[in-house]
């Protein structure tokens, strides 16, 4: 299947198409904010980002980054060909529950060992979510969890038709 075109860049704009793949992890130092049932359950400016081609970043956040009472296990895991198993989370914040709705990696690979017990969420299933004051648009699709902003160009995988990508 042919990738499809990727869309031109605007000033301070990276493009998902110059991502690399396999993917890598960074730390990074961007003001992370995640807000579930009007509450922030999790901030940081410690954060680690996944980039992968066609993907927007996936954010990580530290374990002290996270309230304490949030995350609750879910049942059920999934498994990532450079990063490792997963596990989920349901989160709990201000009243509401979203099941499955942030994973983690407590034993990545070596190549993620940035990832260890860091806690991504994905942001369709939270109230908003937030890259240096942001609101980001969740990443089509259910199953990825890339955070989408001004500051980065598609098109993005998850959306009808990218499957192949």
């Amino acid at each position: 299947m042919r990738h499809p075109t990727p869309d031109p860049l605007k000033p301070g704009q990276e493009s998902v198409w110059d991502y690399p793949r396999p993917a890598i992890a960074e730390a990074i130092t961007a003001h992370i904010v995640v807000i579930l049932g009007g509450e922030t359950i999790a901030e940081t400016q410690h954060a680690v980002r996944t980039l992968e081609t066609s993907h927007p970043p996936s954010y990580y956040l530290p374990p002290d980054a996270v309230r304490a009472g949030v995350l609750l296990p879910a049942t059920g895991s999934s498994f990532c060909e450079w990063k490792g198993d997963a596990r989920y989370f349901d989160v709990v914040g201000g009243g509401v529950r979203r099941p499955r709705a942030a994973w983690s990696y407590p034993d990545p690979t070596p190549g993620f060992a940035l990832l260890r017990d860091h806690i991504a969420f994905y942001a369709a299933a939270m109230d908003a979510c937030f890259v240096d004051g942001e609101r980001v648009v969740p990443q089509p699709g259910g199953f990825y969890g890339g955070w989408i902003t001004t500051r980065v160009a598609g098109p993005f995988k998850g959306g009808p038709g990218s499957a192949g990508w």
